[in-house]
């Protein structure tokens, strides 16, 4: 028994050897399938995007493929939402017809063909949600300076989880620190409160990773109370008692508000993210610190978050397992806290899943499938997807637990074996197939590859190999005299050869042979050894004085077949884009040095298989103090001499002229064409300033006459005399024209332009062009003609619109240039000839349908095919029978289309159509006219809705029906709720209506009660919108109760302090006053109070009584309510007396003032002689009632009045507040100026009774001699609220 298990032993190391040295199976060759892509396990998708579950797999013969959902078969051609990929098994949903959250279950792939079956993962399909914030209504929270405070974020539970942060209302981030920090659950910690965070505005968002949302909480305000606040707020009830000492709240020792008690426990997987969190409160600010119990911490994976209350480790492994405290520590003591950390694991590969197994028959093999886990996991086995125990017997397959070994394998035993690992924490799931081939070997690697290693560096030469059995790999080099072996040769399993330090001489021509029992192949490859790249003079240390040049050098020797390329760096970065900086093949340059420029400069010099590099440092020191100098532009350039004169170019030489203490940076070379541009001269080339020789490349037939500037800091230096003239023999040209193309500008024409070449182009006399074309399709010669110097030629009587090649060649008296290359055009087209053909409607829904039509042949298009248009128009509606003339609107659809939307239509209406086609030229004749009509639609909102009939309890309402119906109106929804005086909207109460109904009358209404109705019709497709109205019910009779108590006076200069408490909801409080003594029909003047409760009037008459009141609205359909009158008096102020009666300016005024009368009686006196009378109008103006004279918002004078004509009473009458004229009234009653009737007041202080002109509060003010106010009950529980 022992020496079988030895035996077994020995043949398992042989077969780990075997394995080692297994190769991928050639895709020609017979395998089964491998699946090579897959979902992952917790597919999370995208509900707004198509749902593609992926699994492609290889195989020979390809694989078919098929899927389980929720462990049952799914039969993707039963579901008209779910199609299948060609030649794969991926699956895509497509959820414009569906919702995701049906497809949300657990899928599984299979891929089969004749040779085995593999599976896929269990792949678990769920959908990603973002839900929405559950609404809520957060009261404000009031908390005193110094204790803890917990801001709740509990964002809504969303799939993955939302990132949480807390931000203000200007999308700014909350501070945090070590006092406040956010939890891992979001929620916001303050270890003590502090007055400045008293806020309105703390706000938690929930951004959702997959479908890139931000959900927002409702705005959480704080409002810290200091202790001197709460003495100053609370001694106003409590007669200045100091209720709290003025000590600072009482600093404490830290507690841990997170997490509860002495210790917790957690688990965490391995491999995962560990996060641990304590959050104290204390006074002053704890610190948190933390410590493992059992051990150290892991250093290179432990991070600190939130100011030291999270701990994170990453990548946790078994050894983080033990107990972790947190301590929380002020200057009054400490506390601590353990968290027992059990670290449990997942199935992990200990070395790797099973591999593939190829094997020749007769041969031996073993699949390992070894795992770890905590718990240890149980590993289970099956074979094409059925478990092992169930699958057909083999007696050549043995399975121990986690290994399957194969013994004297045949053709025929191929299969796709699944190795399951699993423990409670998760499973692996690996396909690895068994193949039993015979296949004579195969060379992979490439013939004849080249490869370049540079001299003394390793050299790789592979010979990638398949064969089974596994071929055996021998090298040759060159005559192939012996087999390679030994030093210096080193041979891998995978047949690559390795030269460990290449030479020269190891370079040449390597054979690879494959050989096993069935034959043998051979491959060729070729090993080239090059030079290694190295700097021979490299760059020097520069100490440079500022505003000089530094220069480096870096000359380089590298292999002659290598391209080099040379790159500068500063301090190990890329140098600055700065043009002082000049690169030139072996040196950088840096003209004008600047501090800045300091640093370490490096040349590395790159080849495509090395490189080599050299630094050097500059140091920049401050310029040696010299004496002024004056620094001029440069003299000009002398001595101009051409030398090595050839027939396309020439040397030109100088001498430079002086640099005026600035020195030259550069030559600009200028020349003179006097042949064909006589008198112009144009910039030829640049050289360095440090050059005076340059070599010109010149164009042939022109008379050269060159001259040179020199430019220095200061500017260009004259021109230089001119050289000698230099003239360039004639020669064919060197170039044709460009920019040739062919079109038709009529039917039968084609029209061939071309950019003409200048002058200096034309290499000699007499340019002229042969243009050629030929029809493109039919197998012609080329048509030319020669034409003058021009840019067009038109060939006329061409077929309509036809493709043609087109050339055109420059030739001049010494030749033609090179031939030109073919470009495409086409002759002329003409209008269409023919209209779509088959053209249909498909109405998609109420407002969009799509037409299809078949597209024109290419033939009868007869140019370039520019899209068609459909021409449709809007015959009537469907329930009106007159026609509805309406302008043909034009969708255009560019390119070569067969179909197209047409969008916005009138639902319930009949629309005809027809569609063209159109080219370059213009439009095809129209197809024939069809027609469709569009389903009906949601109607539009009723026309008018108006309230009639307003009593105590019930109410009419009124409408209209919509005018715009897009169908059969089937009916009416009418939706109303009351309004409370905080505008808060009261539950909805529903009322369906017959469509023949116009009216309704509503009964059991509440009195005085403001109301807000809706209302929408329906048809069959669903309701329209709404159309809103809001009125009040009839008050009852009941006295108003005023919000106003204890009301006083004090006096200050120039005026009064009113000073009362209020108590009412209302937000708009006003204080009124006039003379005591003035007239009914004087107004009461207002101020507007600014949420205080005193309030200085000002500006009063110095001696005078005014009756003083306070005011306020509700909504504006409720009465005044006002205060009791009180009276203020401004004393006056003692002063100097002076008797007036003395003084000579006011004897003068007096007789001035008495001149002006005398004179005025007298013209008086004359005019009533003459029988002058006042026109009535000026009588009129010149007695005008001020009552109607409203008062100025903004200063509170009198303005001027306007209104509605039917709404002005009579001029010189007065009219009771209530809007009525009462027989035996006085005409000062109270009732004129608002003191007991229901004269009211809107926001803007003029009376709603007397101009409104609402008919409802005239015939209320009619029925009852008291005014109306609200109820009592209203009133008390407005009152209620506010305390």
């Amino acid at each position: 028994m022992m020496e079988r298990r030895r035996m077994e032993a020995a043949l398992l190391v042989l077969l780990l050897v075997h394995l080692v040295a297994a190769l991928e199976v050639p895709l020609d060759l017979p395998q089964p399938p491998t699946i090579t892509h897959q979902s992952p396990k917790d597919y999370i998708i995208d509900p707004r995007e198509n749902i593609i579950i992926h699994c492609e797999a290889k195989g020979k013969p390809h694989p078919s493929f098929s899927w389980t959902r929720n462990g049952t078969h799914f039969d993707t051609d039963e579901d008209p939402n779910v199609s299948m990929r060609p030649h794969s098994g991926t699956l895509v949903v497509d959820i414009g017809r569906a919702k995701a959250d049906q497809y949300e279950s657990v899928y599984q792939c299979t891929a089969r063909n004749k040779h085995g079956t593999a599976v896929s993962n269990n792949i678990v399909v769920r959908q990603s949600r973002s839900p929405l914030w559950s609404k809520e209504k957060i009261k404000p929270i009031v908390v005193q300076e110094g204790v803890s405070l917990v801001l709740p974020c509990r964002p809504p539970a969303g799939l993955p989880p939302p990132i949480i942060f807390w931000m203000d209302n200007y999308f700014q981030r909350l501070p945090q620190s070590n006092r406040v920090s956010q939890s891992l659950n979001g929620d916001l910690y303050f270890s003590n409160v502090l007055p400045e965070d008293s806020r309105s505005d703390y706000i938690c968002y929930a951004r959702f990773p997959y479908t890139q949302t931000i959900q927002q909480k409702q705005p959480i305000s704080v409002r810290v109370l200091s202790l001197d606040a709460i003495n100053d707020t609370m001694a106003a009830f409590y007669n200045d008692t100091d209720l709290f000492s003025d000590d600072p709240a009482d600093e404490r020792r830290p507690t841990f508000l997170v997490p509860s008690g002495p210790s917790s426990s957690k688990t965490v997987l391995r491999g995962q993210v560990l996060e641990m969190e304590c959050i104290a409160e204390g006074l002053p600010t704890p610190d948190i610190s933390w410590t493992k119990v059992s051990g150290e911490l892991p250093a290179k994976r432990t991070h600190f978050l939130h100011y030291q209350r999270t701990l994170r480790i990453v990548n946790v492994s078994e050894s983080d397992a033990g107990d972790y405290r947190c301590t929380a520590r002020n200057k009054l003591g400490s506390v601590h806290h353990n968290i027992h950390i059990m670290v449990k694991a997942a199935p992990y590969w200990i070395s790797g899943a099973p591999k593939n197994l190829v094997l020749a028959p007769g041969e031996n093999g073993v699949l390992t499938c070894r795992a770890s886990g905590t718990p240890k996991p149980s590993i289970s086995w099956a074979m094409n997807g059925i478990p092992i125990e169930n699958a057909p017997k083999d007696l050549s397959r043995k399975v121990e637990d986690d290994t399957v070994i194969f013994t004297d394998v045949q053709i025929g035993s191929s299969a796709v074996y699944q190795c399951n690992v699993s423990n409670p924490y998760g499973y692996l799931l690996s396909n690895a197939f068994v193949n039993v081939l015979s296949e004579p070997p195969r060379v992979l690697t490439q013939a004849n590859k080249v490869y370049q290693v540079i001299k003394n560096h390793r050299a790789l030469i592979d010979c990638a190999s398949f064969g089974s059995p596994i071929p055996k790999i021998t090298w040759f080099k060159d005559s192939r005299a012996s087999t390679l072996d030994g030093d210096p040769y080193i041979f891998h399993d995978n047949g690559t050869l390795e030269i460990h330090t290449a030479q020269a001489h190891n370079g040449g021509k390597y054979t690879c042979v494959a050989r096993n029992l069935l034959g043998k192949e051979e491959n060729h490859v070729i090993l080239e050894i090059k030079e290694p790249t190295r700097i021979l003079k490299q760059p020097e240390y520069k100490v440079v004085q500022r505003g000089r040049s530094a220069v480096f050098h870096c000359k380089v020797k590298h292999d002659p077949t290598l391209v080099p390329t040379m790159t500068w760096l500063k301090d190990d970065g890329e140098l600055p884009d700065d043009e002082r900086f000049i690169v030139d093949s072996d040196s950088l340059t840096i003209t004008q040095v600047t501090e800045i420029d300091a640093g370490v400069y490096t040349c590395i010099m790159n080849t495509t298989l090395d490189h080599d590099s050299a630094s050097a440092e500059l140091t920049v020191v401050e310029a040696t103090p010299t004496p002024a100098v004056v620094i001029e532009r440069p003299d000009p350039p002398t001595d101009l001499e051409l030398t090595d004169q050839k027939k396309r170019s020439v040397q030109l030489t100088w001498i430079s002229g002086d640099d005026h203490n600035s020195p030259i940076t550069k030559f600009l070379i200028q020349y003179e064409d006097s042949l064909h541009h006589r008198g112009h001269w144009h910039n030829l080339t640049e050289v360095p300033g440090t050059r005076t020789t340059a070599h010109l490349k010149l164009s042939p037939y022109a008379h050269y006459t060159f001259r040179v500037l020199a430019l220095n800091a200061v500017d260009y230096s004259l021109p230089s005399f001119p050289s000698r003239v230099f003239k360039t023999e004639p020669a064919a040209p060197d170039e044709n024209p460009t920019g040739v193309q062919g079109f038709g500008t009529e039917r039968d024409n084609l029209v061939i332009s071309w950019k003409p070449l200048t002058g200096l182009q034309s290499n000699g006399p007499g340019l002229h062009y042969r243009v050629m074309w030929r029809q493109k399709a039919v197998n012609s010669d080329w048509n030319s003609a020669t034409v003058a110097n021009t840019s067009k030629f038109v060939v006329s009587g061409t077929p309509t619109f036809v493709p043609y090649e087109i050339k055109v060649q420059a030739v001049n008296d010494y030749g033609a240039a090179a031939e030109p290359a073919i470009s495409h055009g086409f002759s002329g087209e003409d209008l269409p000839a023919e209209a779509p053909d088959n053209v249909q409607a498909v109405v998609v829904n109420s407002t969009l349908a799509e037409v299809h039509w078949d597209p024109v042949p290419s033939k009868e298009i007869r140019g370039h095919l520019k899209g068609y248009k459909v021409y449709y128009w809007r015959e009537r509606s469907l329930h009106k029978h007159n026609p509805h003339h309406v302008e043909k609107q034009i969708l255009t659809f560019s390119g070569n289309h067969s179909h197209g939307k047409l969008p916005g239509l009138h639902p319930y209406s009949l629309y005809s159509f027809n569609v063209r086609i159109f080219n370059g030229k213009g439009e095809g004749p129209p197809s024939t006219t069809q027609q469709f009509e569009t389903p009906e639609g949601v109607p539009g909102a009723p026309t008018s809705l108006l309230v009639t009939n307003t009593d105590l309890d019930s109410l009419t309402l009124e409408w209209s029906p919509p005018h715009v119906r897009n169908g059969r109106i089937t009916g009416y929804t009418l939706k109303y709720q009351l309004v409370n005086n905080s505008n808060e909207l009261g539950p909805v109460e529903e009322l369906a209506l017959p469509a023949n109904e116009t009216s309704v009358t509503l009964s059991n209404l509440r009195h005085s009660t403001r109301y807000k109705f809706y209302l929408n019709a329906k048809t069959d497709r669903g309701a329209g919108p709404a159309i809103s109205q809001e009125t009040v019910t009839i008050m009852d009779e009941v006295l108003p109760v005023s919000p106003f108590g204890n009301i006083s006076q004090s006096p200050v200069e120039n005026g009064a302090l009113i000073s009362w408490e209020f108590w009412g909801p209302e937000k708009n409080v006003y204080v009124e006053y006039k003379l005591k003594n003035s007239e009914g029909e004087e107004e009461w003047q207002r101020r507007l109070v600014n949420g205080s409760q005193n309030f200085v009037l000002s500006d009063l008459k110095v001696g005078l009584p005014y009756k003083v009141r306070l005011v306020t609205t509700g909504h504006h359909d409720q009465p005044l309510l006002h205060s009791q009158e009180i009276f203020v008096t401004v004393p006056a102020v003692a002063s100097r007396q002076v008797d007036i009666a003395t003084q000579g300016w006011f004897i003068g005024l007096m007789c001035a003032i008495a001149l002006l009368i005398l004179i005025l009686l007298i013209i008086c006196f004359i005019q009533r002689n003459k029988g002058g009378k006042y026109p009535v109008k000026e009588k009129e103006d010149a007695h005008t009632d001020p009552e109607f004279q409203p008062m100025k918002d903004d200063d509170c004078t009198f303005g001027e009045y306007s209104d509605n004509e039917d709404h002005k009473p009579l001029k010189g009458s007065r009219t009771p507040s209530n809007g009525t004229v009462k027989r035996g009234d006085s005409d000062d009653s109270l009732v004129d100026y608002g003191e007991g009737g229901d004269g009211q007041f809107n926001e803007d202080g003029s009376f709603i009774g007397q101009y409104s002109g609402k008919s409802v509060s005239r015939d209320t003010a009619e029925g009852h001699e008291s005014s109306e106010a609200p109820s009592p009950i209203n009133a008390m529980n407005s009152l209620n609220s506010f305390v």
